[in-house]
């Protein structure tokens, strides 16, 4: 679509690129100064288990604050209303419990373990690692394979670029400058990168928050979701919009992402000791609602402009409803004509930034697993430290083509969070049973394991394309949820009917 046919132009000019070209330049830099820390695998993945509490903060909000969550975010106030805040609040609750019980966490930095699957050997057997690694790697992959896309139609947004071509040249080119600093300098250009991008995004996403309420009004943001949504628009129970099924499987899902999910788990095994895993983790919990809080606000901003404006209520909210990827864009063509120039470089910068610390941070994270866990299990004799370092950024390589070509021709078929929610589930589902029962119960077993991970699988069952290929229309949170639930019974009935015959140290089982 032409926004300029509509009477709707970005506000983004020739300073705004130099904002962004500035911080891009910024970013090659890191690469190159962090390549001179890295010596062996730990210096590569975990940083040397180094971090403090502040840089560990900031790393993990900036990792997690991403681009990717910026637009899903959006998209679900665009579509959803206020009562898509409930995804920010359980962030949360959810995280504060995990940071300061240190539930799975801290079990996992005392064993000393760079990746879940190498607790899972600990626990079981070299099997499970292996296995483990491969489904992470399988979830890892579909999961930040549409975070280029979901990037792609944000920038589009903010900078008005209307030309798809320019466009995949433009982001194919950030995935190369993601794929160089990281390849370079591991977890240190990781960490390096997450700190400056903590800082851009933060400052541009606060000040444009605040315009955007004080451009609509807050009392006409509120009375044009409750005309048009109605009591769903603020009531995350209510059927008529999420319900309590779909806020059930959010509270899980928001567990999964701070105690589960290896992109998490590689900071806590990256800090200097166990107390600080617990000053990390609840210290990001404010980061942690706000990646969600501070876009879903955006969208319902974004709603109520496209609301008012004629020509993009009928590109936008058509009567038999927008495909996935033209609600995406809507917060960012909002912003274009919100923010100001030199405002709008900044936040397209700290946007760019978030795209890239996302990238670096998941990416290197599946390179690890695939070395550690599925490479180096294999062979008798084991890796050199060169050999593992040379595997993980050829590995990373390879990971960033197929990411590229998956993100360019993947339609999504729903919003952009369920399918981030659900492709993570492929793992998440499982490894939950695994770690929560491997931890914290001793007859927990190596058969129960490889049940509860293939459970993982059914979570394909999702995701829209599959199911309007398959001829069947299930909610996503409904599959999730279940698998989720079959996940632990499994992991329990099977231990119970097959149990291993040597049992765990008892301090393995204990926080």
């Amino acid at each position: 679509m032409d926004f300029a046919a509509y009477g709707i132009q970005t506000h983004f000019t020739a300073l705004d690129w130099t904002i962004v070209a500035v911080y891009l330049s910024a970013s090659v830099i890191v690469g190159l100064v962090a390549q001179r820390y890295i010596s062996n695998m730990s210096d590569y993945i975990v940083a040397g288990r180094s971090l403090r509490s502040y840089l560990g903060i900031a790393t993990l909000i900036g990792t997690e604050f991403g681009l990717v969550s910026v637009a899903n975010g959006a998209q679900k106030g665009f579509n959803g209303g206020f009562s898509a805040l409930h995804l920010g609040l359980l962030g949360l609750v959810v995280t504060l419990f995990v940071g300061f019980t240190g539930v799975v966490l801290v079990p996992l930095r005392r064993a000393g373990v760079m990746t879940i699957p190498e607790y899972y050997e600990q626990r079981f057997s070299k099997g499970v690692r292996i296995y483990g690694g491969l489904i992470m790697l399988i979830a890892g992959v579909c999961n930040v394979g549409i975070y280029i896309k979901g990037g792609a139609v944000f920038i589009m947004g903010l900078t008005g670029m209307t030309s798809d071509f320019h466009m995949k040249l433009f982001m194919t080119g950030m995935l190369a400058l993601v794929l160089f600093y990281t390849t370079l300098g591991g977890m240190v250009s990781v960490v390096m990168a997450d700190y400056i991008q903590f800082v851009v995004m933060s400052f541009g996403l606060l000040a444009s928050c605040v315009l955007a309420v004080h451009f609509l009004g807050w009392e006409n943001i509120i009375n044009t979701v409750a005309a048009a949504r109605g009591e769903a628009g603020f009531n995350p129970f209510d059927e008529a919009g999420f319900g309590a099924t779909y806020v059930i499987y959010m509270a899980y899902a928001a567990f999964a992402s701070c105690a589960l999910w290896q992109t998490t788990v590689v900071r806590a095994c990256s800090v200097d000791s166990e107390r600080t895993v617990k000053r990390v983790i609840s210290g990001s919990a404010i980061g942690f609602m706000c990646r969600m809080t501070v876009p879903i606000l955006f969208g319902v901003c974004a709603f109520t402009f496209i609301s008012q404006h004629p020509a993009l209520r009928a590109h936008f909210l058509p009567e038999g409803g927008a495909t996935s990827e033209t609600t995406l864009m809507a917060t960012p063509v909002f912003l274009s004509q919100l923010l100001p120039t030199g405002l709008l470089g900044l936040v397209t910068a700290g946007m760019l930034a978030a795209f890239l610390s996302t990238h670096d941070s998941y990416m290197l994270c599946w390179s690890a697993v695939f070395v550690q866990d599925v490479v180096a299990p294999l062979r008798k004799k084991g890796l050199s430290t060169r050999t593992r370092l040379l595997l993980s950024r050829l590995f990373l390589l390879l990971e960033g083509a197929v990411i590229l070509v998956f993100g360019l021709w993947y339609t999504l078929g729903q919003d952009l969070w369920d399918y981030m929610i659900i492709t993570g589930a492929i793992y998440f589902v499982g490894a939950g049973a695994v770690l929560v029962l491997g931890i914290y119960w001793r007859r927990a077993s190596t058969a129960g394991a490889y049940a509860a991970l293939t459970v993982g699988f059914g979570a394909f069952l999702g995701l829209k394309p599959l199911q309007h290929a398959l001829g069947f229309d299930i909610p996503t949170e409904q599959v999730g949820l279940a698998m989720a639930l079959l996940a632990f019974a499994l992991m329990l009935g099977v231990s119970l009917l097959f149990p291993d015959k040597k049992q765990p140290e008892e301090e393995t089982t204990t926080v």
